[in-house]
């Protein structure tokens, strides 16, 4: 056994070495990085919330939905979340890593093509692998690609006939962009495809009520076209867990066929019992979102002028890039000391370093210009550092 213990020592020698080397800290400066984008996993009344929950519920759920895990305020937060994103049904699981995994483990299998952006996050991945599925990345947010693939297959004859699946995200975790959704059905209906949208990092923030960006820039009758739609609790929502909303079909399909689902523990009743008062407070906050895009708009802005170099966000979402995983690091250790929790994203989590800052819906315009400061004062420290 002293060779896989050396085995892996070596292994984890050569992460340190790249300056990719990673593990679990709590931090207490201000938070710019998670995603708690309305601010209610902090909230005063949502804390209550779950926990007089916590107390009229036992503290586990104690096996799977399908043995003893079940809850009555399970399918009661599924009825509601189904009817505020006009979905028949909906599912409720563990988390979105295991709502993306084990929704694509199940719908596709060694005779399904699946055409993936090439910045998906892994639980999409990872679901495409574990199916067994033939993988086809698309460039990132590249349609065109997506489309001129699409017509290639269907060129070759013998693979007419088998499977097509279309997953992307909706808004890009690491980036914070977007893809052109209306396209994305255009070519769905025009291949045939079955679509699956991922609106993790949308929900709470964009579209009606915080409905997420398919209901910004589609119609209803579009949005009828999109065969899964997953969604995570975790977020904007302030809670854990994840949801898949898609038709009766699909919702029976699911619970007896999702392995992910059928031999995971259930989530606690106190999540699904909160999570439907913490729907409507998410539907209520449209002053939470237009102070979030304000200051989002006002923090990119802010930055450009600044000469820093960040991707072509259209969100809350902001990747200030690195150039190097080693710069990135030395960032965000000196804005620590500066009072800011920022962290460095690296490889393979990322193609290229940056430094991805997530703003909330809590954060004060006073407090964006204290960060920007921050980071100019970074760099001049970063820079001077490098000249010695």
């Amino acid at each position: 056994m002293s060779e896989h213990w050396d085995e892996l020592q070596n292994n984890l020698e050569q992460i340190r070495e790249k300056n990719l080397f990673r593990e679990c800290l709590q931090r207490d400066e201000i938070d710019f990085c998670s995603n708690d984008y309305l601010g209610l996993a902090n909230s005063p009344e949502l804390i209550q919330l779950f926990s007089r929950n916590v107390l009229q519920s036992s503290t586990g759920s104690t096996a799977s939905r399908l043995v003893r895990g079940h809850r009555k305020s399970m399918s009661d937060f599924e009825a509601k979340f189904s009817n505020f994103v006009h979905s028949e049904n909906s599912l409720l699981v563990a988390n979105g890593y295991v709502a993306n995994m084990g929704l694509i483990d199940t719908i596709a299998d060694s005779q399904t093509y699946i055409f993936t952006d090439r910045l998906n996050h892994a639980s999409i991945l990872d679901g495409i692998r574990i199916s067994g599925a033939q993988k086809k990345y698309y460039n990132h947010l590249d349609l065109d690609h997506l489309e001129s693939q699409l017509i290639k297959l269907e060129a070759n004859s013998s693979q007419t006939n088998k499977k097509r699946i279309i997953v992307s995200e909706t808004l890009f975790s690491m980036d914070g962009d977007s893809p052109d959704l209306k396209k994305l059905i255009e070519i769905k209906r025009k291949n045939k495809c079955v679509l699956i949208l991922d609106e993790a990092h949308a929900l709470g923030v964009f579209g009606k009520n915080g409905r997420g960006l398919c209901f910004e820039t589609l119609t209803e009758e579009d949005v009828d076209e999109i065969d899964y739609r997953v969604y995570t609790l975790g977020k904007a929502l302030g809670l854990e867990g994840g949801i898949i909303a898609t038709s009766n079909i699909g919702r029976d399909y699911l619970v007896n066929r999702m392995r992910a689902f059928i031999f995971s523990t259930a989530p606690i009743p106190a999540i699904s019992l909160t999570a439907i008062g913490a729907l409507d407070m998410l539907a209520a906050a449209d002053d939470k979102r237009y102070h979030l895009h304000k200051i989002a708009k006002l923090f990119k802005d802010r930055l450009i002028a600044e000469g820093f170099q960040i991707s072509p966000t259209t969100s809350h979402i902001v990747p200030v890039l690195m150039p190097s995983e080693r710069e990135a690091l030395s960032f965000s250790e000196a804005l620590k000391k500066r009072g800011f929790d920022i962290r460095a994203i690296r490889p393979p989590t990322v193609p290229n370093s940056r430094l991805r800052i997530s703003l909330n819906a809590e954060m004060s315009i006073s407090m964006i210009e204290s960060l920007v400061l921050a980071l100019v004062a970074t760099r001049q420290e970063i820079s001077g550092q490098k000249d010695e």
